[in-house]
């Protein structure tokens, strides 16, 4: 997992209506990387509207807020769409950006293994260089927790 200190590898991924977004382009602002599992399950579910409901006090303090999930982009218009989410959300299928960041880990389920995305969010300085980490985010208190850090 990358950690404190470490410039962030620019990437460029698509959203869900299409757009394309490169990192580099939000460059002079705070970024907020947060990655989860998977759209529309309870606790990314969770997250993604406790982000939703911070998202003007992101937005008032310039503060850029990335979504990334290995979703499909049509996964995420239905979950943007039913939770109104007013945040990018990236599309990862080749887990690119996911493996850069080291979030792709062996996970184990009712006594299960298998290789899935860890909730972890980063937060960069205007410069791309990452100031704080959150191993292992809490759904309900990820967004407080980020916005408390940075002010």
């Amino acid at each position: 997992m990358l950690e404190v200190g470490t410039k962030v590898k620019d990437f460029t991924l698509n959203d869900a209506f299409g757009k394309t977004y490169t990192l580099s382009n939000f460059l002079g602002k705070k970024v907020v990387i947060y990655f989860y599992p998977k759209d529309d399950t309870p606790g990314c579910t969770t997250q993604a509207c406790a982000f939703r409901d911070a998202y003007d006090d992101f937005k008032n303090n310039d503060i850029v807020v990335i979504g990334i999930s290995k979703d499909s982009p049509e996964s995420h218009q239905n979950f943007i769409k039913k939770y109104e989410l007013p945040f990018i959300l990236l599309s990862d299928e080749e887990l690119n950006v996911i493996n850069d960041f080291g979030v792709y880990v062996e996970k184990s389920m009712y006594g299960k293994k298998y290789m899935g995305v860890s909730r972890s969010t980063f937060v960069l300085d205007e410069s791309g260089v990452i100031t704080h980490v959150f191993e292992k985010a809490s759904p309900s208190e990820n967004a407080d927790d980020i916005l408390k850090f940075l002010k």
